[in-house]
């Protein structure tokens, strides 16, 4: 079957769509950009859901607090390095391998009349998700307590040396830094609705799954954006936001990765396109404690009979390799290949009637993003070869987030396949974070437990030894894939267009900084 997309089969799909979208829009000239200031379109492809860092899930929940919220250091673009530097933070300096000192930026306040931004709210905001059940805790795992020498100084301690803390946990989701004045009034957390924002934006609006709007921020002191307002437009389908791309309807868009060549090869006039490495991570979950996949033959079967070369084709247009584990291949830390590295759908077959159980029927869980659905689709039909049926559910976000969340009931224990891909860090543990025991029911949704691979994750995080890291990680991968609750799949390219009188700031999770978006 050839699953690819060509150009024209894109714009007859998408055609339904794209007229609800660009209202209006048909026609108009692209953006051009004044003197000062001017409108930045972003295209996203979810709704916010939490903004409060402490709940954050990601997506556009993490990109409007980069807007919004101060965090200590903002990180660079993924493509030049990922590089970090001070931010909300006027210095950031290591007074030794456990101590970090720092000092916040003078004249910066908290909108709502709730005051300067103090270091005080560095320490309430780290230390209120350190060894909590936030999902960013780990984030803080090695944070002891913030010491606050002065109204904007203080020094972070850390329970052992560990470099990364800057990159982990300084520059988004956890470390966003929020107001103990205001989250204390509002009860202690927050949702949909900041009780007080300090950045060089502002929210301005919301019109729920449709787009969000922020404005700048009249009280900001630090370095101005080139653009004075932000305009997220929620689009879930990358196809349809491809023709409201050409319809100029925004000015930055991902891109579905099947159609980058295509448009590669006959960009719209004004258009760039990127295409780069990212660390978005993408595999198969098998949940272990789900009936029908307790036997370890038949989890093993699921790995044989998947068809890594044609999800790689069909899916993302060859344009990324199959992936060992959840660390970038080709990197230091990676594994060479999978244990499990070769198709062999009578080897699957055998295991399936060894374990009784032939005739196998299961659910997989998948995004609706057209990406998600063409490999679901592709491994059902690889499956399929070996005898087992697969069953797609495609399921729109919060319903999807709220699949494996051991909060909404007990259905996260009966899932059996979920296609799942996460943004990635620059550092190892920050992917190998959600596969520990304390993630089940979290983001562990294969139910993986395994005492060695927490042993190996606390161990890695204070070795210094690149070589002995480097082992300790593949071993960490090798458990995952030798209990058969996982199938990697690939690192997604980042693939997206932008009108090419931007520079866009893109970072290691996939999303864009709009703070950092520069005119040309």
């Amino acid at each position: 079957m050839d699953w690819r997309t060509d150009r024209r089969g894109l714009l007859r799909a998408g055609a339904g769509v794209l007229a609800g979208l660009t209202t209006g829009l048909i026609g108009a000239p692209r953006l051009a950009w004044a003197a000062a200031g001017g409108t930045l379109r972003i295209r996203v492809d979810s709704d916010f859901q939490v903004l409060d860092p402490y709940g954050i899930i990601g997506g556009l929940d993490e990109i409007i607090p980069r807007c919004t919220q101060v965090s200590l250091v903002r990180m660079g673009d993924t493509r030049k390095g990922n590089e970090w530097a001070p931010s909300g933070a006027e210095t950031i300096e290591w007074l030794d391998p456990a101590r970090i000192a720092f000092t916040l930026r003078d004249g910066m306040t908290w909108t709502k009349g709730f005051g300067p931004v103090t270091a005080e709210d560095v320490k309430f905001s780290y230390e209120r998700i350190a060894g909590s059940d936030s999902a960013w805790a780990y984030q803080f795992e090695k944070l002891d307590h913030v010491e606050v020498t002065g109204a904007l100084s203080g020094i972070i301690h850390l329970s052992d040396p560990f470099k990364p803390f800057i990159v982990i946990a300084m520059p988004y989701y956890g470390g966003h830094i929020v107001s103990q004045k205001a989250v204390t009034a509002a009860g202690g957390s927050y949702t949909t609705e900041s009780p007080a924002e300090c950045g060089p934006f502002v929210m301005e609006s919301w019109e729920q799954n449709q787009k969000v709007t922020l404005v700048a921020n009249p009280d900001w002191t630090g370095p101005k954006p080139d653009f004075d307002r932000v305009e997220f437009y929620i689009v879930s389908d990358d196809q349809a936001a491809l023709l409201a791309y050409e319809a100029d309807a925004f000015d930055f868009t991902r891109l579905a990765v099947n159609a980058t060549r295509s448009v590669q090869a006959s960009p719209p006039a004004g258009a760039t396109v990127i295409e780069a490495a990212s660390t978005r991570y993408t595999w198969l979950t098998i949940n272990i404690n789900a009936e029908p996949l307790r036997d370890p033959r038949v989890r093993q079967a699921i790995q044989y009979a998947y068809d890594s070369d044609a999800v790689l084709q069909g899916a993302y247009d060859g344009l990324t390799t199959r992936s060992a584990g959840v660390i970038q291949p080709a990197t230091k830390f990676a594994r060479e290949r999978n244990l499990i590295d070769a198709r062999d759908v009578d080897k699957a077959r055998a295991l399936l009637a060894e374990a009784g159980a032939e005739g196998l029927v299961l659910q997989l869980i998948a995004a609706t993003d057209s990406t998600s659905q063409t490999v679901a689709q592709i491994i059902q039909a690889s499956l399929g070869e070996a005898g087992i049926t697969v069953e797609i559910q495609p399921t729109e976000d919060a319903a999807y987030w709220a699949a494996g969340d051991k909060t909404q009931g007990d259905g996260y224990k009966s899932i059996e396949l979920v296609l799942m891909n996460f943004a990635g860090g620059i550092e190892p543990t920050e992917n190998l974070v959600w596969f520990r025991p304390d993630q089940i029911g979290v983001y562990n949704w294969s139910f993986f437990d395994s005492a060695e691979f927490e042993d190996l994750y606390q161990k890695v995080q204070v070795e210094a030894d690149d070589d002995r890291r480097a082992a300790m990680f593949n071993r960490m991968e090798d458990l995952m894939e030798l209990s058969g609750g996982f199938v990697f799949i690939c690192f997604e390219p980042l693939t997206a267009i932008h009108d090419s009188d931007i520079d866009p700031v893109i970072l290691a999770d996939g999303h864009p900084d709009p703070v950092m978006f520069r005119k040309l």
